[in-house]
């Protein structure tokens, strides 16, 4: 009698572990792709610079990114209608235009960075980038426009356990767990021009604009509805926290190695260079590997994101459960933003970690324009009904916003009142 007790214990813990594995996708495949090329190289660019102390940071944005990516998740569940869409009937065909026009730049900015993390990481492993990009883009644009939804979410989940290896690379390492968990609960801040746009950077690539846009048109493709949405949020939460962690992982693995050593990186290919004689090799290569399999998995995701919104903000038919012919100008300017993030990579002597350094700053000030209209959404009464937001929600959502806001505008008025220039 104990033995089949025992047994059906064990048949009911597979059962939950299946179920959970079965309904991964958006919340995680969203977390895992804020960590990409221009992530990594924010994060390993902080760690060698200031160490743990921007952990404390990593936590706060952690809790951000659940509430702000719920919300999207929510918002789509309940309307089955995407952002764009929604910014459209409520804000009208001005606001609409902005909202996509600053998108626009912030993603293709970020976009041109996930493919100069697949050329990076191509050089680092020895293969040329004129070689290796061409044949990453064709892989791609063939993938999605032959795929369903499911196809391709179950290969940007594939993608997204690439991640392991930064959590493998801390473990070599060994660091000091005190200073990471005093770093993580003690709050530091420091009144200068880099250290805000360093602040802002993390932010960005943490909690982004184009997460917010596919995070619900996802969940809208996917046909999550209301009464299957708690095992989305379940996804969504879940996602949110291993993003994060492997966040910070990157930055404990540059933290314990290169800051320890005063060693500066200004990327994240400098990072994995100086990790060989600092950690060895099997350090370097699994930091290489997961700045690879997060820059594909970004540059199929970003894309997305931006066809997701346009397409919805003007109208146009959209996902990819629709046919090529049915949804042209959805596929089409995704394979444009492709090709052109691809060959422009391809240039020679470009700034390309300005350019990803750049790029989360821009969604950081992008942020809180899209945090206000999504605090409006998803508190608007005829849209959600009883699924609004909770006052808890909306108070830490403003919190963040307030955040950011005084962050962005403190770091254009610390030039006037230090003398100092701003760094571009």
């Amino acid at each position: 009698m104990a033995k089949k007790h025992t047994q059906q214990k064990r048949i009911g813990i597979f059962r939950r572990v299946w179920l959970f594995l079965a309904v991964l996708g958006p919340g995680l495949i969203t977390a895992s792709a804020d960590n990409d090329a221009p992530g990594i190289a924010t994060y390993s660019r902080v760690g060698s610079y200031y160490g743990y102390t921007f952990l404390w940071i990593i936590l706060l944005v952690t809790f951000g990114e659940i509430f702000v990516q719920e919300m999207a998740a929510r918002l789509g569940a309940v309307t089955g209608k995407g952002a764009g869409d929604l910014i459209r009937e409520k804000f009208g065909v001005k606001t609409t235009f902005y909202a996509m026009v600053l998108l626009l730049i912030a993603n293709l900015g970020t976009t041109i960075a996930q493919f100069a993390g697949i050329a990076s990481g191509a050089e680092l492993m020895g293969v040329s980038k004129y070689i290796f990009v061409p044949v990453v883009t064709v892989l791609i644009i063939y993938f999605v426009l032959r795929g369903t939804y499911h196809h391709v979410e179950k290969f940007l989940l594939v993608l997204s356990l690439f991640s392991l290896s930064y959590i493998a690379t801390v473990f070599m390492l060994k660091p000091d767990i005190g200073s990471i968990v005093r770093s993580a609960v003690i709050p530091s801040f420091e009144f200068n021009t880099d250290y805000i746009l360093a602040v802002l950077a993390t932010v960005g690539t943490t909690i982004t604009p184009w997460g917010f846009f596919y995070m619900q048109s996802s969940v809208v493709d996917k046909g999550v509805d209301i009464e299957s949405y708690p095992l989305t949020k379940l996804d969504v939460v879940f996602g949110a926290a291993w993003g994060n962690i492997v966040s910070a992982f990157i930055m404990i693995s540059t933290g314990a190695t290169l800051f320890l050593s005063g060693i500066r990186v200004e990327s994240s290919e400098e990072a994995a260079m100086v990790l060989a004689p600092l950690a060895g090799e099997w350090a370097s290569l699994l930091f290489t590997l997961g700045l690879m399999g997060a820059s594909i998995l970004a540059a199929i995701v970003l894309p997305l994101s931006t066809v997701y919104a346009i397409s919805e903000a003007f109208g146009w038919e959209r996902g990819l459960n629709q046919r090529r012919d049915d949804a042209p100008f959805f596929y089409w300017l995704y394979v444009g933003i492709i090709i052109f993030s691809a060959l422009f990579v391809l240039i020679p002597g470009l700034p390309l970690f300005r350019i990803m350094w750049l790029s989360q700053t821009a969604n950081a000030v992008f942020l809180p324009i899209l945090l206000i209209l999504a605090l409006k959404l998803v508190n608007d009464p005829e849209l959600m009904g009883d699924h609004r937001n909770k006052k808890g929600q909306n108070y830490f959502t403003i919190g963040l916003t307030i955040f950011i806001t005084l962050v962005t505008i403190a770091l254009f008025l610390i030039p006037f009142i230090t003398g100092a220039s701003m760094p571009v």
